[in-house]
């Protein structure tokens, strides 16, 4: 876990970033590392402590799939959907491939029950080797949480090789656009605070009595 705050803080916000990214180091986990920073910085100006729990989907890849398989989810992957689906809101970074999602990306959207990230901010990330792929957050990815009953802000980054290694302007470009999500995301966090300080969630009453986070993995619903 990367803690942006003193570790004890109480009242920290909670973060989880899910990074879809195959390789190691990988341009996915950058620019996920990237909204992190930013959104911390963001939240920060607000007097708003975070802490942040980052999960590499690939090192749990085999697991994902044995969950579609068997309908059963290993220990660590159900700690780690508990961390996701219980955080207060979520960055989530995909590469594109053939103009949309990755498959591990995906397959890990379908172990999720579709009310898990219901009203959660969502801040969407997303890149690959062309600026072609750009629009794929809009016509592929938002759909997905919109789905979850999620709440993604309006200005997902897309981020295309040539804006790690390209001109000044380039990489200017993908800075401002970051910084731009990472506000309306802080704002959004803000948002849902207030929000709760006036009708606090309580998690019981959603799982309902006896019912643990185990549960909200697609393979479990309704038992």
């Amino acid at each position: 876990m990367t803690v942006f705050s003193d570790q004890g803080a109480r009242g920290a916000r909670r973060i989880a970033v899910v990074s879809a990214g195959l390789s190691n180091p990988s341009s996915t986990r950058m620019l996920a590392d990237r909204l992190t920073a930013a959104t911390a910085a963001q939240l920060a100006e607000r007097d708003i402590q975070v802490e942040v729990d980052v999960f590499e989907l690939r090192d749990y890849a085999h697991d994902i799939t044995n969950n579609l398989l068997t309908g059963f989810a290993p220990p660590a992957l159900e700690s780690m959907v508990n961390a996701v689906v219980s955080a207060d809101a979520v960055i989530a970074v995909t590469p594109i491939f053939s103009t949309s999602y990755s498959g591990l990306f995906k397959s890990f959207i379908d172990i999720l029950d579709p009310d898990a990230l219901t009203g959660k901010p969502v801040l969407i990330g997303a890149n690959a080797g062309t600026a072609r792929h750009s629009l794929a957050i809009d016509y592929a990815i938002r759909p997905l949480f919109a789905y979850l009953h999620a709440e993604p802000v309006s200005t997902g980054v897309f981020a295309a090789s040539a804006d790690w290694g390209g001109s000044g302007d380039q990489v200017a470009s993908l800075s401002e656009r970051i910084e731009k999500a990472a506000r309306e995301f802080a704002g959004a966090i803000a948002r849902r605070d207030a929000q709760a300080a006036t009708d606090p969630f309580d998690p019981a009453s959603y799982l309902g009595e006896g019912r643990s986070f185990g549960h909200l993995l697609g393979g479990l619903a309704g038992e």
